[in-house]
């Protein structure tokens, strides 16, 4: 058993989320149907929300549950957190995009984006390096 308590205060971990991804109160109102007094009342450390009502704030802000607790980060969270910091700002944003219509794919039609993408990347530098072999040539007229 822990000597201490972790000092975690929720309600700032929240607020502090919440301001990074430029989110209001009624934002994460309307995404979990929570009151935006309560969620006032929590950011300010007057009540503590169950586990099931951070899982909600959570989702509302596409991050993890265990995003809210220093400390709790797995070895795969650590690789995933390295690998976004390879990518660029484009490319999070194109993750981002394909990630908000996945949810609604078939497990069969997310390995046949999949394969769409690997077959495009491999066509187009293939087609890139053709065409610089290939000297330009003028229309006729």
């Amino acid at each position: 058993m822990p000597k201490e308590k972790p000092q975690v205060n929720i309600g700032e971990v929240i607020k502090t989320y919440r301001s990074q991804r430029g989110l209001s109160q009624g934002d994460i109102e309307r995404r979990t149907g929570l009151l935006r007094c309560y969620l006032s009342r929590v950011e300010n450390g007057h009540t503590v929300p169950s586990l099931e009502t951070l899982a909600k704030i959570a989702e509302a802000m596409e991050i993890s549950l265990a995003d809210f607790f220093p400390g709790t980060e797995t070895p795969r969270d650590k690789e995933t957190q390295k690998m976004l910091g390879e990518l660029s700002q484009d490319e999070i944003r194109f993750l981002a995009e394909i990630k908000k219509y996945s949810t609604t794919l078939s497990e069969g039609d997310k390995r046949l984006v999949l394969a769409m993408i690997r077959k495009m990347a491999t066509l187009l530098p293939a087609q890139a390096a053709q065409a610089k072999k290939q000297p330009l040539r003028r229309p006729s007229l």
